[in-house]
């Protein structure tokens, strides 16, 4: 009898130690299969890996990146680009490396952040009017970002459609103001109607020269770009000895500012535009930032500190940044020397502007001097 209870213990033992083994194993395969599943949910999923809504593209769309444009934003980012090339194609971008600081800590936050949007304001004219000095000056404000380059959306390249143009724009923030500049738009006859389409609201900022100096100036980039250009006073006179003017030169129609504005005005009320005076932005740009600023509903940010006169290049630049090691000042290309151009020339320009200038003032409600 006892060696019989041994061997019943014996047996009970044996198949309790079997029974904590089949546990012990069932732990392990739980553990490993939790372990497995737990691997996989955290693994990255492909977006198209089930069938995305209408809201799933929405949210792709945001998290991709936008085009290689140069934005120009303040303070963020201080990128120029080139204008559109001769042969009609969009600009290689590339960037400015004296401020690009926000490009070599990785992707900026602009790029990341807020949404794309079409511009609520364009700054559509005038060439050689002082289009690029207004635009570096906005640059200064926090809630102002624009394209860098030119577009020319409206006046080459609308056939690639508004949401080509919209993804141009770089990504704001509310609160901030999407702009672009063009200064082609203002003697483009289309361009009323196709801004019109995009949003009749739009703020429209035109910024005038003197049309005698802007034409001249006009005359002088292209010479320093075709050294090989018949004088001034061939191509602005249809005759030397009639004296007749050639409306024909683009450089000399640019200016008949009253004619182009009232193509404009058929599409946008008077109160949508703002006329800066490019002799003003010179003299007192503090002060015509002041309007451009209470036009486009911002805070005054833009005032007297941020400027001083470069005697050189004869126009203010702007002070030394921070984080920068040198003040900003318009590229090489501003402010050359004008040839010179006989002065009976010049008052046979003044004489047939003079009634097209008169007409100008009376439309626009301001006198801006160039009769004196």
């Amino acid at each position: 009898m006892g060696c019989s209870g041994c061997r019943v213990r014996f047996n009970f033992g044996k198949a309790l130690s079997k029974v904590s083994v089949f546990f012990t194993m069932v732990l392990i395969f739980t553990y490993f299969f939790y372990c497995l599943t737990a691997l996989c949910d955290s693994a990255p999923r492909t977006p198209y890996s089930h069938r995305a809504s209408d809201r799933d593209y929405e949210i792709l769309d945001d998290l991709r990146p936008p085009p290689r444009l140069l934005l120009v934003d303040a303070p963020l980012q201080r990128n120029r680009t080139a204008p559109v090339d001769a042969s009609g194609q969009p600009p290689q971008h590339a960037p400015d490396n004296a401020n690009d600081s926000a490009h070599s800590d990785g992707i900026p936050v602009s790029n990341t952040f807020g949404t794309k949007r079409f511009p609520q304001a364009i700054i559509i004219g005038v060439k050689k009017g002082g289009t690029r000095a207004l635009l570096e000056f906005l640059r200064i404000h926090p809630d102002v970002r624009a394209v860098g380059s030119e577009p020319h959306f409206f006046d080459r390249f609308y056939d690639k459609g508004l949401e080509w143009y919209r993804n141009l724009m770089p990504r704001t923030l509310d609160g901030q103001i999407t702009m672009e500049k063009t200064p082609s738009y203002f003697v483009t006859k289309e361009a009323p109607s196709r801004v019109c389409t995009m949003n009749c609201q739009t703020k429209l900022i035109v910024v005038v020269r003197d049309p005698v100096t802007r034409a001249v100036s006009d005359y002088t980039q292209t010479l320093s770009k075709n050294p090989g250009l018949p004088s001034f006073q061939s191509l602005a006179l249809k005759n030397s000895s009639t004296g007749l003017i050639d409306t024909t030169w683009s450089a000399v129609r640019i200016g008949l500012y009253a004619k182009h504005l009232e193509n404009w005005l058929q599409h946008f009320p008077l109160s949508h535009f703002l006329f800066v005076s490019g002799e003003r932005l010179v003299s007192d740009p503090a002060g015509e930032m002041g309007r451009v600023q209470d036009f486009l509903g911002l805070k005054r940010v833009v005032s007297d500190k941020h400027f001083y006169f470069n005697q050189t290049k004869g126009f203010p630049c702007l002070k030394k940044p921070e984080g920068s090691s040198r003040p900003r000042c318009l590229g090489k290309s501003k402010g050359r020397p004008h040839p010179q151009i006989p002065s009976e020339v010049l008052q046979r320009l003044r004489d047939f502007y003079r009634p097209f200038n008169h007409h100008f003032y009376q439309i626009s409600g301001q006198n801006f001097g160039w009769d004196k």
